[in-house]
C-alpha cells in the first residue's frame, strides 16, 4: 500500500506542477514562463519525485511507463493495475485542485483547454492526427530506452532521475506544439475530464500511443541493453 500511495501522491504532483505551470504561469503577463518553462517543470516534477519515492515505489508516475517497464522486465505484472489505478486518481485529484484554483480567476474558461493533449484543431501547432500519433509513439518510446538505461545496475548509480528529469524536459521542449505532450496516459485524464467534450474524444490517443510507445523502448532495450555471455 506504501507503493500505491507514493504512486499516487507523485503523479499528482507531476500533474499538479507540470499542467498547473501550463495553466497558471506560461502566458502570465510580463513574466510567463513559456514553453521552456512548462517543460522544465515537468521536468523537475519527476526529477523532484524520483528522489523523493523513487525508493518507495520506483517512482513511476505513468501508466504507460509501468507497462513498459514489465515489458522489460524490470517489473511484476501482478502489480500493473494498481499502479495504474494510483496513477490515475492522483492525476485526476491534481485535475480537481488545479481547476479550484484556475477558476478563482474571474474569465477562466476550462473549454479553452486546461492544458490538455489534443490533435487536429484541438493540436496547439495544428497538427494531424497521423502526426501526433508518432510523435506520442516516439517520444515514450525514447523515455523507456532513458528509463531502463538510466536505472540499469551498470549506469552511474545516483544520476538516473537527472537523466530520466532532463529526458522529460526534452520531450516537452519537442512535442509540445505538437500534442501539448502525453507520454502519459494519467496526466492527459487527469484533466480531460475536466474539460469533457472533445478532450475526453480524443484521450483514446494518449492511452494507445503512450502504452505502445513504451512497449517499443522497453523491446528495443531488452534487444541493445542486455549484457553480453
Amino acid at each position: 500500500m506504501k507503493q500505491y500511495g507514493a504512486e499516487f501522491f507523485g503523479t499528482f504532483w507531476l500533474v499538479l506542477g507540470g499542467c498547473g505551470s501550463a495553466v497558471l504561469a506560461a502566458a502570465f503577463p510580463g513574466v510567463g514562463i513559456g514553453l521552456l518553462g512548462v517543460s522544465l517543470a515537468f521536468g523537475l516534477t519527476v526529477l523532484t519525485m524520483a528522489y523523493a519515492i523513487g525508493h518507495i515505489s520506483g517512482c513511476h508516475l505513468n501508466p504507460a511507463v509501468s507497462i513498459g517497464l514489465w515489458v522489460g522486465g524490470r517489473f511484476p505484472g501482478r502489480k500493473l493495475a494498481p499502479y495504474i489505478i494510483a496513477q490515475v486518481v492522483g492525476a485526476i485529484a491534481a485535475g480537481g485542485v488545479l481547476y479550484v484554483i484556475a477558476s478563482g480567476k474571474a474569465g477562466f474558461d476550462v473549454s479553452a483547454g486546461f492544458a490538455s493533449n489534443g490533435y487536429g484543431a484541438h493540436s496547439p501547432g495544428g497538427y494531424s492526427l497521423l502526426a501526433a500519433l508518432v510523435t506520442e509513439v516516439v517520444m515514450t518510446m525514447m523515455f523507456l530506452l532513458i528509463i531502463l538505461g538510466a536505472t540499469d545496475k551498470r549506469a552511474p548509480q545516483g544520476f538516473a532521475p537527472l537523466a530520466i528529469g532532463l529526458g522529460l524536459t526534452l520531450i516537452h521542449l519537442i512535442s509540445i506544439p505538437v500534442t501539448n505532450t502525453s507520454v502519459n496516459p494519467a496526466r492527459s485524464t487527469g484533466v480531460a475530464l475536466f474539460v469533457g467534450d472533445w478532450a475526453v474524444a480524443q484521450l483514446w490517443l494518449f492511452w494507445l500511443a503512450p502504452i505502445f510507445g513504451a512497449a517499443l523502448g522497453a523491446l528495443a532495450y531488452r534487444l541493445v541493453g542486455r549484457e553480453e555471455a
